[in-house]
């Protein structure tokens, strides 16, 4: 055990900087690229385009550990993972056959449905399938962190519910052929009005117990 401990790695426990709540933030957000401080490589320091939305472009530490020590951005969310499983069975009533059931001379440009990066069948309307399961995040009856790509080109779509992948909040934009408001965000003064009124409701219930809320 004593030589395990002094094996262990050192800063696995800090104290949370407490100066002014920005450094707190700033605190909590941080992340380290776990390569040596005295190497003078270069690439591992710089931005690089995925960053962007995700990562600070301006806050790192001067000196040794420079663009090896990074900020989460505040709106970036790293994901905690739900089941993929009930996704299967979902986009199976939905019309996609099973990788076992399918038959590439009967369908032969068939879209490919990938699932945390496995191979689980291929659908014949794949613009539908993706907007039935885009349309059941929005409305909440999937989780926040599912993660669903249409791949038009490589006849592909990819979703994805595994835990540590980074996300941020997007604006949904109308781009229905149909529709009047194409171009134009879906956000409208009706949502900020709900919002308003769900945050004056909670505030309302602030020290309300269950019993009195169910009344």
């Amino acid at each position: 055990d004593q030589k395990k401990a002094s094996q262990s790695k050192a800063g696995v426990s800090q104290v949370l900087n407490r100066y002014t709540y920005a450094s707190t933030l700033s605190h909590l957000r941080r992340t380290n690229t776990p390569i040596g401080r005295d190497g003078k490589i270069a690439k591992p320091r710089q931005l690089h385009n995925t960053h962007w939305g995700l990562v600070c472009p301006a806050e790192t530490p001067e000196g040794q550990a420079c663009g090896l020590v990074k900020n989460l951005s505040l709106m970036c969310y790293v994901t905690v993972g739900t089941p993929g499983f009930p996704l299967i069975d979902f986009m199976r009533q939905r019309g996609m056959d099973l990788l076992e059931e399918y038959d590439p001379v009967i369908n032969p440009r068939a879209t490919k449905v990938f699932l945390n990066g496995t191979w689980v069948g291929v659908h014949r309307n794949a613009g539908h399938l993706a907007d039935t399961l885009r349309s059941l995040r929005r409305k909440g009856l999937l989780s926040f962190e599912v993660t669903i790509i249409r791949d038009v080109r490589e006849r592909e779509i990819r979703v994805f519910t595994d835990a540590g992948r980074v996300c941020r909040p997007l604006f949904v934009v109308d781009n229905r052929p149909e529709s009047i408001n194409k171009g134009s965000l879906v956000l409208d003064q009706t949502h900020l009005a709900k919002l308003a009124q769900d945050q004056d409701m909670l505030q309302n219930l602030e020290g309300v117990s269950e019993e009195e809320r169910e009344k």
